[in-house]
């Protein structure tokens, strides 16, 4: 076979790799919006909040966590998340992101993740 056939050929499966992989990185990326946005948006979105104190309730038999957040304008969204057990230091969180989508009535998140106070911050003396 000729020389020309081979790098044709090559070049194909590079391109066809290459289309593969950016199109697989753009499912992947979750973009952050508003409590609005992600009430509007139907997809999978990631928010981040903080928790309102005393909104949260934790179901260990089930696994079932419910919360409140409230975000930058002051607005509330409840939400649930019943992927894993409840994070040990979920009542100190300074902030939480979760990731999900909204299903009309609340935020159902997938994946939570907790933003807490550095322990290991300098202290000034």
């Amino acid at each position: 076979m000729n020389r020309r056939y081979y790098y044709l050929v090559g070049f194909i499966v590079i391109a066809l790799f290459l289309i593969l992989a950016f199109s697989s990185f753009r499912e992947s990326i979750t973009p952050y919006v508003s409590f609005s946005e992600a009430k509007a948006s139907g997809e999978t979105v990631q928010i981040i909040g903080k928790l309102v104190p005393g909104s949260s309730a934790y179901d260990t038999s089930l696994v079932f966590l419910s919360f409140q957040l409230t975000g930058k304008e002051g607005e509330l969204l409840p939400v649930v998340y019943s992927f894993g057990p409840k994070p040990a230091n979920f009542e100190d969180a300074t902030e939480i992101v979760v990731i999900g989508n909204y299903d009309g009535e609340k935020f159902v998140a997938d994946q939570l993740l907790v933003k807490c106070p550095s322990k290991y911050q300098g202290s000034l003396n």
